[in-house]
């Protein structure tokens, strides 16, 4: 596994929009059109975002609020993981896993002491993603009912 974040550019725009999440899991998430929409609705919360390469192949999207000053209840931070997905024809292969070390070192080296990250709870939803990975609940949940955790770094 060589895993990358690049950016989205004229050249890899369309192979990234294309990616999808597993039908089950559109609830908990938006795709890269609607995320990168949002990205542009709310330039206050800084939207920071890549598409995630396997070599040559784009098989998902990261987006986060990058050090960006919390304003409760609409901009979570200063490191919000804002948006996050494998498409569904490459999950179970540790993508999710390895893009969360990739953006915590790149936090981490502009001096981030914490990643926070929201979620659905549901039981078929990522709570145990997350918790694997060393996410714990702040006990805060946001205006649209999702749970906010939080990775120490």
């Amino acid at each position: 596994m060589a895993v990358q974040l690049r950016e989205i550019t004229d050249d890899n725009r369309d192979a990234v929009l294309a990616l999808e999440v597993a039908p089950s899991q559109k609830r908990f998430v938006s795709e890269v059109p609607e995320s990168l929409a949002q990205a542009a609705r709310y330039p206050e919360a800084k939207p920071w975002y890549r598409a995630v390469y396997d070599g040559d192949t784009p098989v998902g999207f990261v987006m986060l609020s990058w050090d960006v000053v919390p304003d409760p209840p609409d901009i979570v931070g200063p490191w919000f993981l804002w948006k996050l997905f494998v498409d569904g024809r490459f999950q179970g292969r540790g993508y999710g896993r390895e893009i969360i070390r990739i953006v915590t070192a790149l936090i981490r080296a502009e001096g981030a002491t914490e990643l926070l990250t929201s979620y659905v709870p549901a039981e078929d939803g990522p709570a145990g993603f997350y918790a694997k990975l060393g996410f714990v609940p702040t006990g805060e949940v946001d205006e649209d009912g999702e749970v906010i955790t939080r990775l120490p770094l």
